[in-house]
């Protein structure tokens, strides 16, 4: 992203890293605490400031917020997040096998 982008076009950007630590935990329900364990767990990495505060984008708060859910059912912080992460895995899979089966089934695309 260059700097000439418009603050808009960056705000309307998913990955755009936002939010304050303060304001994801407002946002979340939750405590800065939490984030950090999920960082700790490498569910998601905020990027840092110019001053090294973390800053997270909607993305990510989308990720922390499954992770909450499972968290707030009593699964330990841990535990959420590997659960989230190959949650993500297997959507990927999924997604890869279907693209596969797509090509398999019409062995001649070009030729439509």
């Amino acid at each position: 992203m260059t700097v000439d982008t418009p603050l808009s076009g960056r705000l309307d950007d998913d990955d755009y890293p936002a939010y304050t630590m303060g304001r994801a935990a407002e946002m979340l329900g939750t405590t800065p605490a939490f984030l950090r364990a999920i960082g700790e767990a490498r569910l998601i990495t905020p990027l840092r400031s110019e001053g090294g505060h973390r800053r997270y984008s909607r993305y990510q708060l989308r990720i922390a917020a499954r992770a909450r859910a499972l968290v707030d059912q009593g699964t330990p912080v841990e535990a959420a997040c590997r659960i989230v992460i190959l949650e993500d895995q297997l959507e990927e899979a999924q997604r890869i096998n279907a693209e596969f089966r797509r090509a398999a089934a019409d062995p001649h695309p070009s030729s439509h």
